[in-house]
Formats: structure tokens, sequence, C-alpha cells
């Protein structure tokens, strides 16, 4: 019975994050750009049936491996090219994220901390808006996730080299190699560091020889290489640009999405609101748990208890249970740290890039979850009621924001923020008058539970609400019917990222080349690029047809650059306008497109 337990429960957390995360998965429009970008390229491998060299608007682009592309490819071949074949992967990688964090988390402290942390992550708005968004971030965290749980169960058996701390050493190396795969050699680097700075902090460096790194790294290089060879002979130039420019000097140089140093703090305190509260909580019980143990590892703890006399048995299991919570807890702490300052050294950040550091503070806000039973009657009130009053205070922030900014949102969007907001706020005073009154705790908890999915809710729903701002969905449908056999489909200035992918043709950018640049010049990749406003002039005004997208600014400007006699504008949505250099009768869809979104 409880082998089917401990299976049943893993079931059971799938089953929870994939109703939450799929349901409508499909609706919202390609975000701009990073979705139409991903979705871009795994089409065109399906259309070109090249799955080793990456294309976008079928120029080469190298600036991340395949594995994404490649799970986004098959889900299209499956599905068709649609919004959900390109989000699939990035669901689906978090329901399985959210399983292994349960699991680690029952692992290290207990049932009811893996019920918590699981909870605390798969109801995180970080992790569930980007579980719902195609990008390479939710896949990376969830192989480095189950990198740094296998390490763990390797450290914790009796042998790293044989039996099953070699298995789960191979299989952390397995993981390693997929998230290098994912977004490159960034996954190895962080979950070896981490493992090695807990090594160190546990004084258990010698272990390290017997560790098996042969097969290890025989295991890694067989899944890592092949691709990197393949692509490598087939495209001059890859190694260099790959390692030395996307990754080293991006790393060092770029201030691409510049912020402070700040920034991730801000990103992890909203990004996983309010279960961030219950870390702190968590952090001091296994602190407390774990003074009785004066030596600083589990080992050491083993060595005292075998020694005759020295421990009674119930000592004996009280001490080894606590250095061993104690010495998970510097695991975690390690996790999150080592990444938190990683990602926070260079200038160029994205909220989506900590998601990796985020299943630790899910772990240790699951067990602090599990012990406000123990905490005492007046501790759980302080712990509620901070909870409930922050929430409020950010709730109330959330709100003058969005009224200080709803001349530029649309008022729907506006209402969803706010609703959100309020679920959130509603559900954590329910908790806290709950617990205040003497009520079933679980009972609270879950009130707070159900105002985090009414506010999830909200915030999916704003997504879609949100779409006028950066997707173009409905102005590539307008447009489809004027591409005809032999139409040019030209961006003017910008790289629209969701038109190829929406009305399967080639997106030739005047004046622009952006990051398709460093392989712009390949001949394959020549008529994706028109140099000059003079050139897009000539093309205008040849006989063949064209129809341009550009952004309502720059309307003045291409006034004196086309024909205004044979120019009709077909169509808008958003910030984006497009042109036929065809003189047509207006369409009903672009009246008043001249004017602001």
């Amino acid at each position: 019975m409880a082998a089917r337990r401990r299976l049943l429960r893993p079931l059971l957390y799938a089953i929870a994050a994939a109703l939450l995360y799929l349901p409508a998965l499909g609706r919202p429009a390609l975000w701009e750009p990073d979705e139409g970008r991903y979705g871009e390229i795994a089409r065109e491998m399906v259309l070109s049936g090249d799955w080793i060299t990456p294309r976008d608007n079928w120029v080469r682009y190298f600036e991340k491996p395949p594995l994404v592309y490649w799970a986004e490819a098959i889900a299209i071949e499956a599905l068709g090219p649609t919004e959900l074949a390109v989000r699939l992967p990035a669901a689906l990688a978090t329901v399985a994220e959210v399983v292994i964090t349960a699991a680690l988390a029952e692992a290290m402290f207990g049932v009811a901390a893996g019920l918590g942390a699981a909870a605390a992550l798969a109801l995180s708005p970080l992790v569930f808006g980007f579980a719902r968004f195609a990008t390479l971030d939710p896949p990376l965290a969830l192989f480095i996730t189950a990198a740094l749980g296998a390490f763990w169960a390797a450290a914790r058996a009796p042998d790293f080299g044989s039996g099953a701390g070699r298995r789960w050493f191979l299989l952390a190396a397995i993981c390693a190699a997929a998230g290098t795969l994912t977004k490159g050699p960034v996954a190895l680097l962080l979950a070896g560091a981490v493992g090695f700075a807990w090594l160190v902090w546990e004084r258990r460096v010698r272990q390290i020889p017997r560790m098996p790194w042969p097969s290890a790294i025989a295991l890694y290089l067989a899944i890592v290489v092949p691709w990197f060879v393949l692509v490598a002979q087939r495209n001059p130039g890859f190694l260099h640009f790959f390692f030395v420019h996307e990754h080293l000097q991006r790393y060092l140089e770029s201030s691409e999405h510049g912020w402070g140093p700040y920034f991730f703090v801000l990103v992890v305190a909203g990004g996983m609101w309010p279960w961030i509260c219950f870390v702190p909580l968590g952090v001091r019980e296994l602190m407390r748990a774990g003074a009785t143990a004066d030596p600083p590892a589990a080992d050491t703890v083993r060595a005292e208890a075998a020694a005759d006399g020295r421990l009674r048995p119930s000592e004996a299991t009280a001490a080894l249970d606590a250095a061993e919570a104690r010495s998970a807890m510097r695991f975690l702490l390690l996790w999150f740290g080592v990444i938190f300052v990683f990602f926070s050294i260079p200038r160029a950040k994205l909220g989506a890039y900590i998601l990796p550091a985020l299943p630790p503070l899910a772990i240790l806000g699951g067990y602090g979850l599990c012990r406000l039973p123990r905490i005492g009657v007046s501790a759980l009130r302080s712990v509620l009621g901070s909870v409930a009053l922050l929430s409020l205070i950010l709730a109330m922030a959330a709100m003058v924001a969005l009224l200080r900014f709803s001349l530029y949102l649309n008022l729907a969007l506006v209402l969803d923020g706010c609703a959100a907001a309020a679920a959130l706020t509603l559900g954590a005073m329910v908790c806290m008058a709950d617990a205040w009154r003497g009520r079933h705790l679980r009972g609270a908890l879950v009130a707070l539970a159900v105002g985090v999915v009414v506010a999830l809710g909200f915030l999916g729903k704003a997504r879609i609400d949100a779409q006028p701002l950066g997707s173009y969905r409905r102005l590539a449908r307008e447009m489809t019917s004027y591409l005809g056999t032999g139409c040019r489909l030209l961006s003017y200035r910008h790289f629209v990222q969701s038109l190829p992918f929406y009305t399967g043709r080639r997106e030739a950018l005047v004046a622009y080349r952006g990051e398709l640049a460093p392989f712009g010049n390949s001949p394959d990749a020549r008529e994706s690029f028109v140099a000059t406003d003079t050139d897009l002039a000539q093309l205008w005004r040849s006989n063949g047809c064209a129809v341009l997208v550009a952004n309502r600014t720059d309307l003045t400007h291409l006034r004196t650059v086309l024909d205004p006699l044979t120019t009709t504008i077909i169509g808008c949505e958003g910030k984006k306008v497009a042109l036929h250099n065809r003189a047509i009768p207006l369409p009903a869809q672009a009246r008043g497109c001249e004017v602001g979104p």
C-alpha cells in the first residue's frame, strides 16, 4: 500500500499541474518576439526536413541549441502549426518540474513537505506564466532541477561509485546533457557549481574522486557532441559564434535587457508570491531542527552513532535526521544562491532566467507550510497576518499602477489586473481570518490556494486581452488574402517574428537585420533582406505584388518613399499597419488604421 501511494502522489501532482497549465493553452496569439521566433524555427524544421541547422525566417540561427526546437517540431507534426503545438513543450516541462520538485521535497523532509512544495511551485505566478509561454527557460529549469535532484540522491547513497549512487550520478549527467542541448553549457555550469559548492560546505571533497567520472563524461559527451559536430561541419563559423559570441561575450558584455542587481530580488518576490513568505519559516524551522546536531554533516553523525555507547538508538536517529535535514537545507540554499548570483552579474536580464532557482525556494516554502501546525497559535497568526497584510499592500500598489497607466492599456486588461490582485488579497484575508478564529488550518491554506488559482486565472485572461500590445495574429490573417502566388511579404525596420509562422511566407526585412545579421550574408539568406529605402521603393513600383508591415509611426516617412497612388492600407493591429502596393478600395478592417492604436 505504501509503495502504491508513493507512485500515486506524483501522478496526482502531474494531473493537478496539467489541469492548471494546459486548458486554453493555444488560445492566445504568439507573443513577440520569443514565441514567434521559436515557433517559426520549429515550423521551418518540419518544412525543410533539416533538423540539424536551425533557421529563423530561413536564415541560419545559432543562438540556442535545438532540443526545444525538436520538441516543438514534433508537436507541430502531430498537431499542425498551431499555438498549442508551440507551447506544449514548455507546459509539459513545467508539469514534470513540479513532480520532480515534489519528489525531492518528499525525500528530504517528508510527504507533507512534498505536497507543500508542489503547491508552492505550481502556483507561483512566474512559473504559471512561463509554463504557458513558448520559450526555452521552462525546459532548462526542468533539466537543472532533475540534474540536481539526481545528484542529491547520489550523494545520499553509501557510495558514489557503485550501486544506486552510480546510477543517480549518471542520471544527473544525462539531465545536464539535456539542459546543454536546451540552452547551452550554462546547464552543466550551474548544476556542477551547486554540487561542488555543497560538497565543499559539507566537507566531502574527498568523495569527488570516487564519483564515476569516466562513465558520466562519456555519457554526457555521447548526448551533446553529435549535434555540435554535425552543425559545425555544415556551418563554418558556428563554434566561435555559439561559444564565444553568444555565451561568453553576451554574458560579460551585453547590456540588452539591462537591469540592476536588484532586478531578480523583485522578480523572485513577486514571481513566488505569496509562497515566498513561508521560505523564512522553513529555514528557521530547519535551523532549529539542526541545532541539536553539532557535527557539520550527516556522515559525522553516522560515525558517532555507530560508536558503542556514544548515543542511544533514539538519540542517534534524532541526531541523524536533524543533520540530514540541515544538510538538505544547505543544498537548497546553495542551489538558489548560485543561480541567483550567476544571473545577477550581467546587465542582460530577463525574468525567465531565474526559473531554475525557484524549486529550492518552493521546497523550503513547502517545508514551512507543513510546519505551520507546530509553531503555536500566536506565531501562526503573525505569519498568516503578515501574508495577508503584505498581499493587501501589493494589491493596492498593483491597482494604483494599473490605473496610473490605464491610458496605455485597454480597459479589459486593467480590469483583469485589478481582479487578479483582489482575488489574491481576498484569499489571503480569508486564510488569516480562519486561522485567527481557530478554524482548521488546512481550510485556511486551501482558501489561500484558491485565491491564488483565481488570480492566476485572471492573469491568463490578461494574456489574451493584452494581445494588441505584442501579438499580430489577426493582422497576419487579414493580410493572407492579399499574399497571392509570388507576392513578397516585407517588414519595415523591424522583424515581426510571428508573421512567417502565420502567413507561411518568408518575411523580407527592409533596412534591418537585427539578430539575423551574423549569418545574414549567406547565399540562402538573400531573399530575407531588402537593404535600403531605395531598394524598397524600386520593388514597390515594380509589377510584382508586395505587402509591407510597418509601425504606424513610420507612415509619415513611408509616404515619401512609396508611391501614394499605388499604396493601400489593408489592415492594422496594435502599433503595426499593413500596406499593399496596389490601388484597391479601402478594406473595412483598414478604416481608422492611420490613427494611433
